[in-house]
Parts: C-alpha cells; structure tokens; sequence
C-alpha cells in the first residue's frame, strides 16, 4: 500500500508528474507494470481538474492588485490576439500535444496555465489532459519497458 501512495505522492510533484512515476513504479517497485500505469495515469488525470480549480481561484485572488492586473491584461490579451489562430487550428489536440510530450515543463501543471491563459473552458481542458496523460503515459512507459530500444524503430541498420 505505501508503494501506491508514494506512486501517487510522485505523479502530483510539478515537474515530475508520470516522467518520474512509471519509471520508479517499474524499476523500484514490486507492482505489476500495468498497474503502476494504472496508477500513475489515473492519479495524473485526477490532477488535472485540481490543477484547474487552483489556476482560477489563485488567478482571481492575484488579479485584485491593480498593476497586476493592468500588466496581466496587457501580456495575455496580446499572447491571446497572436495565438488564437493556432488555437483555432490545433485547439484541444495541439494542448493534448503538450501535454503528452513527456518533457520538463510540459504535462498537466503547465497544460492548465496554457490553457487558462489562452481561454479554454473547463471541458475542452479536461479532454485535452485526459488524452495528453495517455500519450505521456504509453509514451513513458515504452521507454522505461523497452530502454534505449524503444527508439530502434527510427532508426535505420547498416
């Protein structure tokens, strides 16, 4: 039991998320790999809403400082005039994207300030992460199954 938990305690770390949990559930665990994908997907996608409620309530707290606001009106409704043609474009599956890349400073954490910034709503925000948590998910988990193999498809033998 204490290694599901400290599963779930790694998955809910900002800049770790699954990147660090699958691996350590598979290397330092005794629990079945497809469990400790289980976990770790499912507690990462329970964030994900956490992460949304977090972002609007301190949001709405910080903007009350007037310069604060005044600056933040400025840099977002610009960054939102320049982006929203590729918002437009890519939408949830460009998010889902972001999320899904196992990289630091990529994952639901930053999903949900993207998406907050560049005006998703709640929902569209919530599809994106639960498909982004998957990709990352499979995507971490080839890698620590298969090790450097996992990339010898991309690679041509001579």
């Amino acid at each position: 039991m204490n290694e599901i938990i400290l599963l779930i305690l790694l998955t809910l770390v900002p800049f770790l998320e699954l990147r660090a949990s699958i691996p350590y559930g598979i290397f330092k665990t005794d629990l079945h790999w497809g469990l400790v994908f289980l976990i770790c997907v499912a507690a990462n996608i329970v964030l994900a809403p956490l992460v949304w409620i977090f972002i609007h309530k301190f949001m709405q707290i910080f903007l009350k400082i007037k310069f604060v606001n005044k600056i933040y009106k400025k840099i977002v409704s610009r960054t939102q005039k320049r982006v929203k043609p590729y918002v437009e474009k890519y939408g949830k599956i460009g998010l889902a994207l972001f999320i899904g890349v196992p990289l630091p400073g990529s994952g639901v954490y930053s999903g949900g300030l993207g998406a907050y910034l560049l005006g998703f709503d709640f929902k569209d925000y919530l599809k994106a992460s639960v498909i982004g948590v998957l990709i990352a998910g499979v995507a971490v988990l080839l890698i620590s199954m298969f090790g450097n193999g996992a990339w010898l498809f991309l690679i041509k033998v001579i």
